[in-house]
């Protein structure tokens, strides 16, 4: 049995496997040979910060990232965000998205800052978590901003958006740049079948976060991509039949800290599927 590392210990042993400088890490290379990016949701390394988690994400061979507000505050100034960035660039990764971003109010200059905030960020599209009330304030900021808008389904706890059906019900006549972020994990505790979703949100679907549970009810049985109960090749599947060109975002959120290993875990059993499905 694996023992998993202490905060401590895996930054220390972090350190020593990616190096003192971001330059001694291995490349960030292309990763959609079938129009599926594989990326990584920056949530996964919220223990760490910025610096490490991009090392980390480089470990992963990816450039593809979505980026969660600990790695780029909100409250930041614009020349820190900048710099943020920047720093994202120059480790050879894109920011394709940031969030989940909570968009609890029905304030228009509140969810305003969000949007200037992505734009700062270089971030074209933004996950998010709005309301029913303000989703007409949501869809003129992505109109004035050209800034996409997935929205995150949460599971049966979320008031809000539970399942990718609730999500595309809400935005079917909205700007076809307002759609769905789909959970994987929180999508299969609301009993869809899983492909058939992905079938249904088509276009809509903007954006996922992939993971993979032992028990498709337990949100605490979350593992390795590949070791669950969950249709991960059927979904995979699914989005090369429709020529799906957004994001598969893996969201790792158990061993936070010490998190990289089930990730290139997750990581090389989704690329096997993917070379199965070109093969």
């Amino acid at each position: 049995m694996t023992v998993t590392a202490t905060r401590r210990g895996f930054l220390g042993s972090a350190a020593g496997l990616l190096g003192l400088t971001a330059g001694s890490a291995p490349a960030a290379v292309e990763e959609s040979p079938y129009g599926i990016k594989l990326g990584v949701a920056s949530y996964s390394f919220r223990e760490f910060q910025r610096a490490l988690a991009i090392r980390c994400i480089r470990e992963l061979q990816t450039p593809y990232v979505s980026v969660k507000e600990y790695h780029l505050l909100y409250h930041s100034t614009p020349d820190e965000l900048e710099k943020g960035r920047r720093e994202f660039e120059k480790a050879g990764l894109r920011i394709m998205s940031g969030g989940n971003i909570g968009l609890p109010n029905d304030d228009l200059a509140d969810m305003r800052r969000y949007f200037e905030y992505a734009k700062m960020c270089g971030m074209p599209m933004i996950v998010c978590a709005p309301t029913h009330e303000n989703l007409g304030k949501l869809e003129s900021l992505v109109k004035e901003y050209n800034i996409k808008a997935a929205i995150h389904n949460h599971g049966p706890e979320d008031k809000h958006f539970p399942s990718p059906y609730t999500v595309l019900e809400a935005v079917r006549n909205l700007d076809p740049r307002v759609g769905l972020c789909m959970d994987v994990g929180h999508s299969a505790r609301t009993g869809v079948d899983l492909v058939k979703v992905v079938a249904d949100a088509g276009p809509r679907l903007l954006d996922m976060h992939i993971k993979d549970l032992r028990s498709a009810a337990d949100k605490n049985s979350q593992c390795d991509v590949g070791q669950g109960a969950l249709p991960i090749v059927g979904i995979f599947r699914q989005l090369h039949k429709m020529g799906y060109a957004g994001c598969v975002n893996l969201e790792y959120e158990i061993h936070a800290d010490d998190p990289l290993p089930g990730m290139q875990r997750s990581f090389a059993y989704m690329r096997g599927v993917l070379a199965g499905l070109k093969g």
